[in-house]
């Protein structure tokens, strides 16, 4: 199954930048890989609360549309609150 996320370029860095989109219904995340520059990104929970919920979206190639460019990445990590179900910041490694 391929899953496609819509994502932009986040521009701010930092905790109290990362806390005014997770208020806003957004998720900070990141994307790195060897021989490339890491690419902050943000993107709406909505659309990853369900698909994360897939055992195969850790182990499947996922498709990030960063600003109308297709970007193929692999979930490396994904920190979630202690007991609500949010997801507050996903690593994504270039695929």
């Amino acid at each position: 199954m391929s899953y496609t996320i819509q994502a932009q370029t986040r521009t701010e860095i930092g905790k109290g930048s990362s806390r005014r989109l997770r208020h806003a219904g957004k998720v900070p995340a990141v994307i790195y890989g060897q021989g490339k520059e890491p690419v902050s990104i943000v993107f709406e929970h909505k659309d990853i609360i369900n698909v994360q919920a897939n055992e195969d979206f850790y182990t499947s190639v996922v498709t990030i549309v960063l600003d109308g460019k297709e970007v193929g990445v692999r979930a490396q990590a994904m920190q979630r609150h202690v007991f609500k179900p949010i997801i507050e910041h996903v690593d994504f490694v270039y695929a």
